[in-house]
């Protein structure tokens, strides 16, 4: 029995020790910015330009591509800064241990270098390309993320999705903010408004995902709490998105079709969240509600876009 264990253990050594030592691909540097996420914030990204755009009766399509670059590579070099901090807990989760960074394919150091390296190249873009506000912007946002909640509260206090949230909530008004060279009144609700979506929407995910964050010690809402808690939470701030998403209708950014779509759309996810309560099977209604989330919020940009003023 002791050699057959040892020869196990010898050829899972072998077999990591080979997979450490292949040759980075092209791949494998864009596998690390998490496109996946990347390409989800370039839709709010998007709406911020579209809706300030419409606001200020201009739109430059040099300037749009200069800040889908410029944001792409700040939230890209962030999300390598992410995995980099996250590397020692990631081996402990299934759905992570194969990242490369934590399975040693690209070295920390190495990492750590390619992420600072994109968020100087996207913020040195958003600086000259759009202006200062938007450079800064992209820098804070890319500081909450790595330091405040990565390094800090995701191992600290269940509220850090609360906290990660302010980061989640910079591309609207990046977008925004490269156009017009200021935050208006239509820009502090994007940001409200997705400051508030992304709370219900992680809280589910962390649900899903609650046995692999307990596993490696992440201080998620329904591993500090329970999944009651974590429903009770997801029902209160589902119910405080709805009145802040109308308010772009009330400011003038957006016409009546946003305004009836949004009081349906957000009633219904509240509906939704509602009903968690009387779940006998909290997986599913969890994955239920992340993916309606999804909608949601894909949903509503489209329809602020089609319906700007």
């Amino acid at each position: 029995m002791e050699t057959s264990v040892s020869y196990e253990r010898s050829t899972t050594d072998e077999t990591e020790n080979n997979r450490a030592s292949l040759p980075l691909t092209w791949r494998d540097y864009i596998e690390v910015t998490k496109p996946g996420i990347v390409k989800s914030n370039l839709i709010v990204i998007v709406t911020g330009f579209w809706l300030a755009s419409a606001w200020s009766d201009s739109f430059s399509f040099l300037l749009f591509l200069v800040t889908v670059i410029g944001s792409s590579l700040v939230m890209g070099g962030s999300c390598v800064l992410n995995n980099y901090l996250d590397r020692d807990l990631d081996l402990k989760m299934e759905r992570t241990k194969e990242r490369i960074i934590a399975s040693g394919r690209m070295s920390a150091r190495f990492a750590l270098m390619y992420g600072m390296g994109l968020i100087l190249a996207g913020t040195t873009i958003l600086g000259v390309g759009a202006n200062a506000l938007a450079a800064l912007l992209g820098l804070i946002g890319a500081f909450v993320y790595v330091v405040v909640y990565t390094a800090w509260m995701k191992r600290t206090t269940h509220l850090n999705t609360v906290v990660g949230a302010v980061s989640g909530a910079m591309p609207p008004i990046i977008g925004w903010a490269a156009v017009t060279g200021n935050l208006e009144q239509g820009a502090w609700i994007l940001f409200a408004f997705l400051f508030l979506w992304q709370i219900p929407h992680f809280l589910a995910l962390a649900i899903l995902k609650s046995e692999d964050y307990r596993n490696a010690g992440y201080q998620m809402l329904p591993v500090v709490k329970g999944f009651l808690e974590t429903k009770r939470q997801i029902l209160l701030w589902t119910a405080a998105v709805i009145p802040v998403s109308l308010f772009l209708y009330t400011v003038g950014v957006v016409g009546k079709f946003y305004f009836v779509t949004a009081a349906v759309l957000g009633l219904g996810w509240l509906a939704l969240a509602v009903a968690g309560f009387f779940a006998k099977d909290v997986m599913k209604w969890a994955r239920q509600m992340f993916l309606y989330s999804l909608v949601y919020l894909t949903g509503l940009c489209v329809v602020m876009m089609l319906n700007a003023l």
